[in-house]
């Protein structure tokens, strides 16, 4: 056996369409442009990448953004004023605080000092509590973007046993509480594994859908797969090669090669899930700004 690709360049392309041509009309009709707001604290080099990347995803969108870049040693009092203005400028929809922040600002502080409105990374309490309950919430962009992947590739999870690997905020947990929900794209039976898992394997050879989302690189191996299984691999890590001209290669959470002689489908890495995250957040600053005409989010 031989996995079918899920492409996600390919599916988050058509999320971006639907986005920008949804965009267009709202300004069209409403004379409203989506704004997002871009907090980066520090010199990270990683989250400078990811924000210039969704930097350039809003422009083509024809969202308005604009980014802030503060110091390291800005204080958290001062990164919470900033939030603040934020919420009350009615050009900006969403609000997106690049992570991971300095050890000396408190992560969750920052998280529910955002108006919940405008959180377009789904990780506010109140956004948190509306999609363990099942109600509508702003949904934290990668398990959204999987679900997204699994539909749109033809792999409903509905009625499917689903192994979630990982038991993050970012995605294991949530994306647990959207799957298990009794909806369409959902309504799938889900189990978690985490490090407290004695035997990892015993349950991955129960999955039909298997995401992993461990941060570890391979360790989910071919083996350890059910035959005909589909694998979403959440995981990108680098590990050396000295065969490559960076010394470096970028793998997932899954052993590629031998995953994919056992599944019928698989993420592959890179261009998996990576480019659904942010077709997801341009999908949710858009349902922003439609909140703030409809107030469809309370």
């Amino acid at each position: 056996m031989t996995a079918t690709i899920i492409d996600g360049k390919a599916i988050a392309a058509q999320v971006r369409a639907e986005v920008r041509a949804d965009a267009e009309r709202l300004k069209r009709d409403r004379g409203l442009t989506p704004g997002l707001a871009f907090i980066l604290v520090g010199e990270h080099a990683a989250s400078q990448v990811y924000v210039r990347s969704k930097e350039k995803a809003c422009a083509e969108m024809g969202f308005h953004s604009v980014t802030h870049r503060l110091g390291a040693e800005v204080g958290q009092e001062e990164l919470l004023e900033l939030i603040r203005t934020c919420n009350g400028d009615e050009s900006i929809h969403g609000i997106l605080v690049q992570l991971p922040l300095p050890g000396h600002i408190d992560e969750q502080t920052v998280i529910e000092a955002i108006d919940h409105r405008k959180d377009v990374d789904g990780f506010h309490p109140v956004n948190v509590g509306r999609l363990v309950v099942g109600l509508d919430a702003l949904r934290p962009c990668t398990p959204a973007g999987i679900q997204e992947l699994l539909m749109r590739s033809g792999h409903d999870p509905s009625g499917k046993h689903v192994v979630v690997l990982g038991r993050s905020n970012i995605v294991g947990k949530p994306v647990l509480n959207i799957l298990l929900q009794k909806q369409k794209g959902a309504n799938a039976v889900v189990t978690v594994v985490h490090t407290g898992a004695r035997d990892m394997a015993s349950y991955t050879h129960q999955g039909d859908i298997v995401i992993a989302a461990l941060g570890k690189p391979e360790i989910v191996r071919g083996e350890m797969l059910k035959p005909g299984c589909v694998v979403v691999d959440v995981g990108i890590n680098r590990v050396e090669d000295g065969t490559t001209k960076t010394g470096y290669r970028i793998v997932g959470d899954v052993h590629f090669a031998s995953a994919s002689s056992v599944a019928s489908a698989i993420t592959p890495v890179p261009g998996g899930v990576g480019p659904m995250t942010i077709a997801m957040l341009m999908k949710n600053t858009l349902r922003a700004a439609e909140g703030s005409v409809s107030s469809q989010l309370v």
